[in-house]
């Protein structure tokens, strides 16, 4: 009889405890707001996430890239919260955003850079054999405001011949341009038309739907080998994003790179 009664007493102490997990669990299914926030901060400035009256505690240092997923537990009587980015130093509002439960999980992507803040594309994954480049180039010393083609190809040394490959068409300052790709090539001296020569990857600025180097028609010239938006090595498969500005040697157009992912 007791070893009945303490089977039936251990039953149910492990039954009940089942009950409160299973309801613990139904909980947070219910309640639990799951947020991400992602991007790059290329300000001087630490930015902390606040979140309704809680903060992140991990704050965005300056000049970094970051992805920070929490989770806030809407009471009862909420259905929404709002989602605060400020600059800790001087206390500004960069973002602010609306979240609502009834949404679910939510995504917040953004760049902030230049007291400006706008979306931060997510870099594609790497392919074999493949170069993969985003751009975005801000022309601070030109102010050029047209769209330019961003034009990627071998150049020639022997018989200083430029042949393209690829080109991403239509990308205005500022703004970030799609993917464009490549495939990987060898740098190494080779025979081109019975001639050896050495070869360089380039990528060249245009004005869109043209050859023509955005730079003509300024005090600026274009250099066939050393004008050229930063990029990576042309032998080994790679995916990055470049944020580049110029940065002119006299009056050769070079440039300078801000961000490289």
């Amino acid at each position: 009889m007791k070893l009945n009664k303490l089977y039936l007493a251990c039953l149910s102490t492990i039954l009940m405890a089942l009950y409160a997990c299973n309801k613990e669990e139904q909980f947070y299914k219910d309640q639990l707001y799951r947020i991400n926030v992602n991007g790059y901060n290329g300000s001087t400035e630490q930015l902390d996430i606040k979140l309704g009256s809680m903060t992140f505690s991990d704050p965005v240092s300056p000049n970094t890239s970051f992805n920070i997923t929490n989770g806030y537990a809407f009471n009862s009587s909420e259905n929404k919260i709002k989602l605060n980015i400020v600059e800790k130093g001087t206390g500004k509002l960069v973002l602010e955003k609306e979240l609502k439960k009834e949404d679910g999980e939510a995504s917040v992507n953004f760049l902030y850079m230049d007291d400006k803040i706008g979306p931060m594309p997510t870099k594609p994954a790497v392919e074999k054999d493949k170069i993969t480049l985003v751009y975005m180039f801000q022309p601070t010393t030109t102010n050029y405001t047209e769209p330019v083609d961003f034009v990627l190809g071998k150049y020639y040394f022997t018989p200083q011949v430029f042949e393209e490959l690829t080109r991403v068409k239509n990308v205005k300052p500022y703004e970030f341009s799609t993917p464009v790709s490549v495939g990987t090539f060898s740098t190494a001296r080779q025979e081109y038309n019975g001639v050896m020569t050495s070869v360089s990857f380039v990528v060249r600025i245009c004005k869109a739907g043209t050859n023509v180097p955005y730079v003509d028609g300024t005090s600026y010239t274009w250099n066939a080998l050393n004008s050229t938006a930063p990029k990576p090595g042309a032998s080994t498969a790679v995916s990055k994003l470049y944020i580049f500005s110029e940065a002119p040697q006299g009056n050769t157009m070079r440039f300078f790179t801000r961000l490289e992912l």
